[in-house]
């Protein structure tokens, strides 16, 4: 890994680290706690707690657990670490986090544009992981690390989403739903759009 990408990861990484941290600081389980003060409505329908703690509090441990399984010598040097990792972060996202994310979606108030990106976020995300799991089952490494880093860029926006947030603040008015649609769709289809152009323009395996 040459320094400028490791630079890149690893400024991603310290900026992983507390925003899970913050994550699981909801295992206290209480439903007046931070963010969820506010969806008390949503809360009251007895779906959305189940699903805010499936989404957040796994997708706290998968953000730390992709870094690892995207590294360039990570899974050459320790296979089988790599593979218990690799398990947890494909179930969680497919049984948990992903699941969770889009039943949380439905509760969303702040328009149907908005609504539609974390709806089709949290739908490709799950698709994206899934290929992978299978192109892995059939041995196809090289497709299976792609669909991976597409599956990564999109556990991503957990870091995005709050950049363009605290950027935006600075900015726009947040309330608008103009300004916030534009910041739903921007924490996430950048990502992919980066991570296309990476997989595109390099002519080596992508852990190479």
């Amino acid at each position: 890994m040459n320094l400028s990408r490791g630079a890149f990861y690893f400024m991603l990484l310290l900026m992983a680290v507390p925003l899970s941290i913050n994550a699981l600081s909801y295992l206290n389980l209480d439903s007046g706690y931070g963010f969820l003060r506010i969806k008390r409505d949503a809360i009251s329908t007895g779906w959305y707690l189940p699903a805010f703690y499936a989404h957040v509090l796994v997708a706290a441990v998968i953000l730390l657990v992709g870094f690892f399984q995207i590294h360039p010598t990570f899974g050459l040097r320790w296979r089988n670490t790599h593979r218990m990792l690799g398990k947890v972060y494909v179930g969680g996202i497919l049984f948990l986090s992903a699941p969770g994310g889009l039943v949380m979606s439905l509760f969303i108030n702040r328009g149907p544009i908005v609504q539609a990106s974390f709806v089709l976020q949290c739908t490709l995300w799950f698709i994206f992981t899934w290929i992978a799991y299978i192109r892995i089952l059939q041995r196809d490494i090289h497709s299976h690390r792609q669909w991976i880093l597409r599956s990564f860029a999109l556990t991503l926006a957990a870091i995005t989403l709050r950049i363009y947030v605290f950027l935006g603040s600075w900015s726009f008015d947040l309330a608008q739903p103009t300004a916030y649609a534009t910041i739903a769709w921007l924490s996430w289809v950048p990502n992919l759009l980066v991570c296309e152009w990476y997989l595109r323009v390099s002519n080596r395996p992508v852990y190479s």
